[in-house]
């Protein structure tokens, strides 16, 4: 019997601590996302060819979901052979704000903490995954090491949560998730 990638075994560790967070169905009224069954919204469901109730999406259909549309698509993975604590962030903050706002935060925090420029270009904040952030990610790694890799995590979090935060602030609705945010979804959560 083959061995099981690596990668592929820590993808889907990611996805079932995600969806175990989640929970089975929800629909909250102050939640945007209206119901959800395993994290999963039900405009992602149906856009995903899912046209059962939400209540009985199954576990399997979710995780195939989170796989394709905040593993792979976003290049999350590629991101995961370099820096795995990078990865798991990214998929983390992607199932929760979405892709490209978990992406805006990696990007910005590789232009912020480039030293100018000296240790690898600044790149666009174009919320995608690429060859240049790649880049950046590989020479910010090189010229920083494995701590890097933590200081960059906490760069990351502290973006997400002043959003939060700002969140909260403009739609007082939101200050029903605020606590359960930054408790599950900042540090160690």
């Amino acid at each position: 019997m083959p061995k099981p990638d690596p990668l592929t075994c820590f993808a889907d560790a990611l996805i079932e601590a995600v969806i175990d967070r989640e929970g089975r169905y929800v629909n909250h009224g102050a939640d945007r996302g209206g119901a959800t069954c395993w994290g999963i919204t039900e405009a992602v469901a149906r856009a995903e060819g899912y046209a059962g109730a939400m209540s009985a999406l199954p576990r399997e259909t979710a995780a195939s979901i989170y796989r394709r549309l905040y593993w792979h698509h976003p290049l999350f993975d590629q991101v995961a052979l370099r820096a795995p604590q990078i990865a798991a962030e990214l998929f983390d903050t992607g199932v929760n704000m979405g892709t490209a706002v978990a992406t805006g935060f990696l990007q910005r925090a590789l232009n912020a903490l480039n030293r100018a420029a000296r240790d690898y270009p600044d790149i666009a904040v174009d919320r995608a995954i690429g060859p240049r952030t790649l880049s950046a990610l590989d020479g910010f790694l090189r010229t920083r090491g494995a701590a890097g890799e933590t200081v960059l995590l906490r760069a990351m979090e502290a973006l997400q949560g002043e959003r939060y935060i700002a969140l909260a602030e403009r739609r007082p609705s939101q200050e029903a998730f605020l606590y359960g945010w930054l408790a599950n979804r900042i540090g160690d959560g």
